[in-house]
């Protein structure tokens, strides 16, 4: 076992590197999914494929998003993945499809969650009005626990320099703030993917510091930097490449193909490694 954080490399290595015994000993295949599992902000056949893939190999697959709890609900019900973190970390969802039964995670209660929201708000007017062109994201009415500021689904796109006028705003007025290749998502209190990561991985599997072997982590953005640095076997797109150099932990790896297309030359190299059954 690896320890829960490793330093971080001074560039990623080529997928190409990874040996392939450690490819093989996969069993969890975390992932983020704007940019990262979609192209161009559409989910691919060949993205999707590759997921039913890896499920049917015995791999179990994890998306570990900023995307709301109303996507959250959907993904875990009618994905091939063994559950989803969403929200930067604040909730997880995992369907037991035999017992037709959702298990569900939330960080915070609902008086807790209502309180933050009015601070949210507050902050968010002050980062509009600051940055013009930024917008809520479409998909904030689906959400429970943060606030999403868009400055490249929708709107923009806006330089990076934007986006982080806006995360600097929500940070100055006590709020946490990540950087997406999208949004702009802040909330109230002290979690992020990791955090949302290693409680679901108690609840249903083991501690993750007991799985760092077996896992497996892709992103493509600075919101992704926590797994970067906890998981040994971290991976970006090649559509990274801009965050890079202000990244607070690189990816240990890089494939060649960006977002959906590094996902599936990723799955690929994961298939092709294990061993193939008899006949």
């Amino acid at each position: 076992m690896g320890a829960l954080t490793r330093p971080a490399a001074a560039a990623p290595q080529p997928l190409a590197a990874v040996p392939t015994a450690r490819l093989a000993a996969l069993r969890w295949v975390l992932t983020d999914i704007d940019d990262t599992l979609t192209t161009e902000g559409r989910l691919t056949a060949a993205a999707y494929a590759a997921m039913e893939r890896l499920q049917a190999a015995g791999l179990l697959v994890v998306p570990v998003t900023g995307r709301p709890a109303g996507w959250c609900d959907m993904v875990a019900r009618l994905w091939p993945v063994a559950a989803v973190v969403g929200e930067n970390g604040a909730l997880w969802y995992a369907m037991d499809h035999a017992a037709r039964r959702m298990r569900r995670y939330h960080v915070q209660d609902d008086a807790a969650r209502l309180a933050a929201r009015a601070r949210l708000e507050a902050l968010a007017a002050r980062a509009l009005a600051a940055v013009p062109g930024s917008r809520p994201a479409a998909d904030q009415p689906f959400r429970m626990f943060d606030l999403a500021l868009d400055f490249a689904e929708d709107a923009g796109p806006l330089p990076l320099a934007e986006a982080e006028r806006i995360a600097a705003i929500f940070r100055a007025g006590g709020a946490e703030a990540k950087v997406s290749s999208i949004h702009v998502n802040a909330w109230i209190g002290a979690w992020d993917k990791l955090a949302g990561l290693r409680h679901l991985f108690e609840a249903l599997w083991c501690p993750l510091e007991q799985a760092l072997d077996r896992a497996a982590f892709l992103g493509d953005s600075p919101n992704d930097a926590p797994l970067f640095a906890a998981l040994p076997l971290s991976v970006g797109v090649a559509n990274i490449a801009p965050f890079l150099p202000g990244i607070a932990a690189a990816p240990a790896y890089v494939t060649a193909g960006a977002g959906g297309a590094g996902f599936v030359e990723f799955a690929d190299a994961v298939l092709a490694a294990r061993p193939r059954p008899p006949g």
